[in-house]
């Protein structure tokens, strides 16, 4: 029975070394989930030597490059700071509460203090819209008709709003949480994070796999759109590793 390959198979990658090029002592693979596509591009230069005829007389090979492109829909903190940037993680949260009901300004002292989900605390101001979704101006203090000010989530409206509605965006962070966070630094340039990436595209009974010993992110994107999901799109590209080693690779044919 011939061979022959169907879906986006498998993709698990295994970091090797954080941004400094420190190896980690017991590295956790990840797999980058709901697989849409894996895009392998080998490629060589070529070099022609020729006499006075038109073609050549002999044809050598010089550099070549191994890159890869997937896409994988499923977001992985993990997956995202082993393999692009190689720097800290911590504990904690921080995210965006974006207001669609809105909250109506009540009397004096015509404030409305808001109220980050689980033990969140509010961290910075993304505006606040009146009732027919026109950013309203923030102000210092004392704030006039279509105006706010704002401390430490306490919003506070001019005396002449009091029964309309607003809404109010912000920023909170939350420690409480297992979520993940990091933030990325300037480092020098040459400096990456490095792993190892192992392919397997089964079908029939048979399978393709291929295992690439140290690889490097060249570029991580994504688009959002307004109805559809957003499939992250990881580029890496190959190199050999302290063996000289820069791909392994098995079919059944």
């Amino acid at each position: 029975m011939a061979q022959y390959m169907f879906g986006s198979g498998v993709l698990w990658a295994t970091p090797l070394t954080d941004y400094a090029g420190t190896a980690i002592s017991n590295p956790t693979p990840v797999q980058l989930a709901v697989l849409q596509e894996v895009g392998v591009d080998m490629s060589f230069d070529t070099k022609a030597l020729h006499g006075q005829n038109q073609f050549p007389v002999a044809i050598a090979r010089g550099k070549g490059k191994l890159d890869f492109k997937t896409k994988a829909a499923q977001i992985n903190g993990a997956a995202l700071n082993s393999l692009v940037f190689g720097q800290t993680m911590t504990s904690g949260i921080f995210d965006y509460l974006y207001d669609v009901t809105g909250e109506v300004i009540g009397t004096t002292p015509y404030q409305i203090t808001v109220d980050p989900p689980g033990t969140g605390t509010w961290a910075a101001d993304m505006g606040v819209r009146n009732s027919s979704g026109l950013p309203m101006t923030r102000v210092a203090s004392s704030p006039a008709t279509g105006e706010y000010s704002v401390s430490a989530g306490v919003y506070t409206f001019a005396a002449a709003d009091t029964g309309k509605t607003v809404f109010i965006s912000y920023q909170y962070t939350d420690t409480s949480t297992s979520a993940k966070k990091s933030t990325v630094k300037n480092v020098l340039m040459g400096y990456m994070p490095t792993f190892r990436g192992d392919l397997y595209v089964p079908y029939g009974g048979k399978s393709l796999a291929l295992s690439i010993p140290k690889c490097v992110i060249s570029k991580w994107s994504f688009t959002t759109k307004q109805d559809d999901f957003a499939v992250p799109e990881w580029d890496f590209s190959a190199f050999a590793d302290d063996a000289g080693n820069v791909m392994t690779w098995a079919v059944y044919e």
